[in-house]
């Protein structure tokens, strides 16, 4: 049997979970892994993903570790981390959906708040990592 690859899966589940919550959506213009010319702030962009194996000797199981951006034109970090505070409540030691897997856990790594040092100075980016441990389904 072969081990399946969890990075669309995982990107599904958690785009299905961000954009399925009314509080989030009320913060959040929307969710993407390519934000549209037309995008209006403040979004959500689900990145770039790091995946590991973590096999046991009867299984296959993955570590993959996504990280998600919070974007926002807005002269302090109270929305952007509203925003972060509302991802977490929805991901960390939540359950997961994720087609032909089984969800382990998902952790909070951690949390890091920029500020966009060009011109005009204005954007905020949180960063957002998460550990979502998979194992292959019978």
């Amino acid at each position: 049997m072969t081990s399946p690859l969890p990075l669309l899966g995982v990107q599904s589940a958690l785009y299905a979970r961000l954009t399925g919550d009314a509080t989030l959506m009320g913060l959040a213009t929307g969710v993407y892994d390519f934000v549209p010319e037309t995008a209006v702030y403040p979004y959500i962009v689900i990145g770039e993903a790091i995946e590991t194996p973590d096999n046991a000797h009867d299984r296959f199981g993955r570590q993959t570790v996504p990280t998600l951006h919070v974007w926002d034109q807005y002269r302090c970090f109270k929305r952007v981390l509203q925003i972060g505070s509302r991802v977490n409540a929805l991901l960390d030691h939540q359950p997961l959906t994720i087609t032909g897997l089984a969800h382990v856990v998902t952790r909070y790594e951690f949390g890091q708040p920029l500020t966009d040092p060009e011109p005009p100075g204005d954007i905020r980016h949180l960063i957002l990592r998460y550990r979502i441990v998979t194992e292959q389904t019978p």
